[in-house]
């Protein structure tokens, strides 16, 4: 199942006199994500690099920023896929200490603060959300109600007019059955709507 996480963490890594500053962090799309880089180059002007990797839907990305290709970028977004993460993102800013690492040293380095950081990190799972609507005759205002606290779903608006409109979520998975409930509740009385 896939997770995100709840809060930034953060690592700091030195192999032969080069830092690795990584952070993970709850992260929507690309866009954000740029922002984050580039907030990060200007509060760190004497780095050398600030690679990043994004996990976030048909929006992910792998930044090696001057890297050798491939030793930067990729072995952080392998990290995330990993460990299942959706929604998030990894950057490292590197200080280079004067002493190369070689392509697998880089690869390692990498891996490793991301991973690192990612140990302190609380994770959320992700369940996806389905949003359902119907109409009511006040009388059985209550008998949804009941029914939508017992299943744990989230209930939306509720608007009183000719009926009672309500607009609620539940997991995917469980909408079929819930909608089922409802119906027998009511008796035939329920109307499904259309979500404006």
């Amino acid at each position: 199942m896939p997770q995100t996480i709840a809060a930034p963490v953060h690592y700091e890594l030195v192999i032969k006199k080069s830092r690795f500053l990584a952070c993970v962090q709850p992260m929507a799309d690309r866009a954000g994500a740029q922002a984050v880089v580039a907030g990060l180059r200007a509060e760190h002007p004497g780095a050398a690099h600030v690679c990043w990797a994004l996990l976030a839907g048909g929006q992910s990305a792998a930044v090696d920023d001057g890297e050798p290709s491939g030793t930067a970028g990729r072995p952080m977004l392998d990290v995330l896929r990993h460990q299942d993460l959706e929604g998030v993102l990894a950057t490292v800013v590197r200080y280079f200490g004067g002493v190369k690492l070689g392509a697998g040293g880089l690869v390692r380095a990498y891996t490793d603060s991301v991973a690192q950081a990612l140990l302190t990190a609380e994770k959320i799972a992700i369940i996806k959300q389905r949003t359902l609507a119907c109409s009511v005759p006040y009388a059985l205002e209550g008998t949804v109600r009941r029914e939508l606290e017992a299943s744990g779903a989230t209930l939306g608006s509720v608007e009183h007019r000719d009926a009672v409109h309500i607009e609620f979520s539940v997991p995917a998975d469980a909408a079929d059955a819930l909608a089922h409930r409802l119906n027998e509740a009511c008796h035939g009385r329920l109307a499904w709507r259309e979500q404006d």
